[in-house]
């Protein structure tokens, strides 16, 4: 997993509530366990016309959003089904951080073990980085997860909360396996002593 230590883009503002799991990469994505290639699917259903091409109206369509590295949307960002797809479809469409006032606490864990960072902040703060976010190219943020800080265009600072042990993850690239295999040697070291002192099993 990617460290994530500071991230600096352009921000989209999605005005919906309840974005759910299947708005964000639709189950018809779900066939593939590889992490790549889903980005094409992302919000599908609302970046694409039934013909296939795409809806000039999404805000990832529009020119200035395009490249969009962070998400300022309502609440309860990633409800619905646990697929693990969603943040991967994220992540691989340029995505690494939402920010929302509430999360669906499984896409909450999934974000975490994937790289993308969910930012939780008050509804007060939500609506100036909604605003900040609606300035077209000009809305860059600027994420400091060591200092817990989101920066505006204008210089407007917004603190966030985050738990320090899923922040250490983040800011070393650690998921659940990377964080196991820190403690290799000493597994290791466990291992030969069991075989040692067990040759039999």
């Amino acid at each position: 997993m990617d460290k994530f230590t500071k991230l600096e883009g352009v921000a989209a503002p999605m005005k919906i509530r309840n974005i759910d799991t299947d708005m964000i990469i639709p189950k018809q994505y779900l066939k593939t366990i590889k992490r790549t290639g889903l980005g094409k699917g992302l919000f599908s259903e609302m970046r694409y016309k039934d013909d296939g091409s795409e809806n000039p109206d999404f805000v990832l369509n529009k020119p200035a959003y395009r490249h969009a590295k962070i998400i300022v949307a309502e609440d309860n960002f990633g409800c619905g089904s646990s697929r693990e797809h969603a943040p991967w479809a994220l992540l691989d469409f340029g995505v690494r951080c939402v920010i929302s006032t509430s999360f669906a606490d499984i896409f909450f864990n999934n974000c975490f073990q994937n790289g993308v960072l969910p930012i939780k902040v008050s509804k007060e703060d939500l609506d100036k980085l909604m605003d900040d976010a609606e300035r077209g190219s000009n809305a860059t943020l600027s994420v400091d997860l060591e200092s817990q800080e989101i920066r505006g265009p204008d210089g407007g600072v917004v603190k966030f909360d985050i738990d320090p042990f899923r922040k250490h993850c983040m800011l070393n690239g650690l998921d659940d396996i990377g964080l196991t295999m820190t403690k290799a040697k000493s597994l290791d070291s466990y291992e030969a002593k069991k075989k040692a002192e067990h040759p039999w099993v």
